[in-house]
């Protein structure tokens, strides 16, 4: 193949000054490097402005929205009307008051973060809705409770349900910022050069002043689908500002392994993969290598509950059950983890304790008639219903049973273990393990028992039941998600069920350091002219919004919020 050369002669040009202060030919007013959802946002604010952008990606076109196509949809929102309708009691100040306990922010670099967090929680409790609601943007009724902690009030956790699930999951999510910039696309605002990997970000004096890198072999790989890195040609390109997002570093076990944080334990020699394999974190290092600073490289956001893909589409796809709080969660060894480390509680206290334990998975044991109510899946094509945005496959759900895609994976899935009698289901779960058998029967019977024998009364000592019936004291939680306490070995309830529970890659918390415009923090202290970032690559905002711990629902937010701010600051600062 003839060898393409990007750069193409006789294009028409901008003009601007550059950072000595001189006039300079320009392809663009900004150059985006990412098209996910911070990207699309960046680009539909530059585009309200008038101005010319160029948005590149290394993935091919039936990639575009990155890793938001494949999420839930879950919004943060404070004090809603869905919250209000549905009796919950919620404030800025409480918002705020579980953020910063959950963030733990304890370090000097986090001086922008925790801005960056007190004004996010700004948003979510001020214009957020309204302003997504005039994108055309509608949630699901019925709000969420993730991340409930099980502390004390202080600290890690929601103390009431602010999960909003976006009517459409992540394509819903992104629909109204695709449309505003195909439309840029159409009115000659905005192009995509899609297959375009950026290797460096060039510099006029201390300005970032344009990208440098390969164009890649078209790719007609379905979307998620690993594509081929063969370079066919180079490509240089100049703008007034670069906006970098790109993502974090989750397709990349290599990346996770390198900074994994000593408090989590050692990383686990088994991983798998949350995200597609394009989320490889090159774009960190790289704008780093310019004059940006990256705070925060350890803290990381990974889940407990992943499950293999039966039908995957990136390289060792895993899919995260989202569980209600009523499964016995066992370490490898069949020791019921400690209190609060219940379903749904503390996502990186649990990940501790397993790694702690010299393993890398847990177990959950459960029954028919709580996978039935309580469990769902991550991402958009887990969840048809509620990807399609009609209410008749919703209402499907509730009455017909285990839903379709959690059928599947009990039928299908390789984590999944169905049997009528408790001995038959350990020697399976030690044959999965595949290693020396690690759980005894009479002392996961015995776990089970006692548990069960916590129902004779309406009080008791298990703090597991006593969070159950709590959790039921909300309506949403008592109509679709937590099911009536019952014994789990209960006939009628059966047949018992267990899955295997491994660790899964998800998000990166640090990230490129950032203002609240959105600008890339240099080693002085000070803004690298020209140089922006938005979304995961700049940990949410501020090189980590969350700080050590997030409260879920929370990361399209901070795409859509950094986003923003990128675009409307490089709007206001180029000519």
């Amino acid at each position: 193949m003839v060898k393409l050369v990007a750069i193409i002669l006789g294009r028409a040009k901008l003009t601007g000054v550059n950072g000595r202060g001189g006039t300079m030919a320009y392809d663009a007013d900004v150059i985006i490097v990412g098209a996910g959802l911070a990207g699309l946002v960046a680009a539909a604010e530059l585009a309200d402005a008038g101005k010319k952008i160029i948005v590149l990606d290394q993935e091919p076109e039936q990639s575009l929205g990155g890793q938001a196509f494949w999420s839930l949809g879950g919004i943060f929102l404070v004090d809603s009307p869905e919250q209000r309708r549905m009796g919950i009691r919620d404030s800025h100040g409480l918002a705020l008051e579980d953020w910063l306990g959950t963030a733990a922010f304890d370090r000097e670099e986090d001086f922008w973060p925790r801005r960056w967090a007190e004004a996010y929680v700004a948003f979510a409790a001020g214009e957020k809705r309204s302003w997504l609601y005039e994108r055309g943007i509608r949630f699901f009724p019925v709000v969420g409770w993730a991340e409930r902690g099980g502390g004390n009030a202080t600290g890690h956790g929601n103390s009431v349900p602010r999960f909003h699930i976006t009517w459409g999951t992540g394509p819903g999510i992104l629909a109204p910022f695709v449309a505003r910039v195909r439309d840029a696309e159409r009115r000659g605002l905005l192009t995509f050069r899609f297959r375009h990997r950026v290797n460096e970000l060039t510099r006029s004096g201390v300005a970032v002043d344009g990208v440098r890198g390969d164009i890649l072999a078209l790719s007609n790989v379905q979307r998620g689908q690993k594509s081929a890195r063969d370079v066919v040609g180079a490509f240089e390109l100049k703008a007034q500002a670069v906006i970098v997002s790109s993502g974090g570093i989750g397709g990349s076990h290599e990346l996770v392994r390198k900074n994994w944080p000593a408090r989590l334990g050692a990383p686990p020699k088994r991983m798998i993969t949350g995200v597609p394999d394009h989320v490889d974190g090159r774009m960190l290092a790289i704008t780093e290598s310019a004059g940006g600073t990256i705070i925060n490289r350890d803290r990381m956001w990974h889940y407990v509950e992943g499950v293999k893909n039966w039908n995957p589409i990136w390289t060792d796809h895993a899919i995260r059950i989202l569980p209600g709080p009523s499964s016995l969660w066992l370490d490898a060894r069949g020791r019921r983890l400690p209190v609060p480390l219940y379903p749904g509680f503390d996502t990186l206290a649990t990940l501790k304790y397993i790694m702690d334990t010299g393993y890398d998975y847990s177990w959950f044991i459960l029954n028919q008639k709580i996978i039935k109510k309580e469990f769902a899946l991550s991402g958009s094509e887990q969840n048809p219903d509620f990807t399609s945005g009609r209410w008749t496959q919703v209402l499907r759900r509730a009455v017909t049973g285990v839903p379709g895609p959690v059928k599947a994976f009990m039928e299908k899935g390789e984590d999944f273990i169905v049997e009528r009698d408790l001995a038959t289901l350990v020697k399976r779960m030690n044959a999965l393990a595949g290693s020396a058998p690690l759980l005894d029967v009479e002392s996961v019977a015995r776990e089970i028992t006692a548990r069960d024998r916590q129902l004779d009364n309406a009080f008791g000592k298990d703090a597991q039941i006593a969070a159950i019936r709590g959790a039921r004291h909300y309506l949403g939680d008592r109509l679709i998600r937590t099911v009536r306490p019952h014994r789990l070995l209960e006939p009628a309830a059966g047949p018992l069920i267990a899955v295997r529970l491994n660790i899964l890659t998800r998000k990166t918390l640090g990230g490129l350091q950032t203002d609240l415009d959105s600008r890339v923090i240099g080693a002085d202290g000070r803004p690298v002219p020209g140089l922006y970032a938005a979304g995961e690559v700049a940990g949410f905002g501020g090189g980590g919004v969350h700080g050590y711990a997030a409260l879920e629902g929370t990361f399209l937010g901070g795409c859509i919020f950094s986003g923003r701010a990128a675009g409307r600051a490089a709007a206001a600062n180029v000519a």
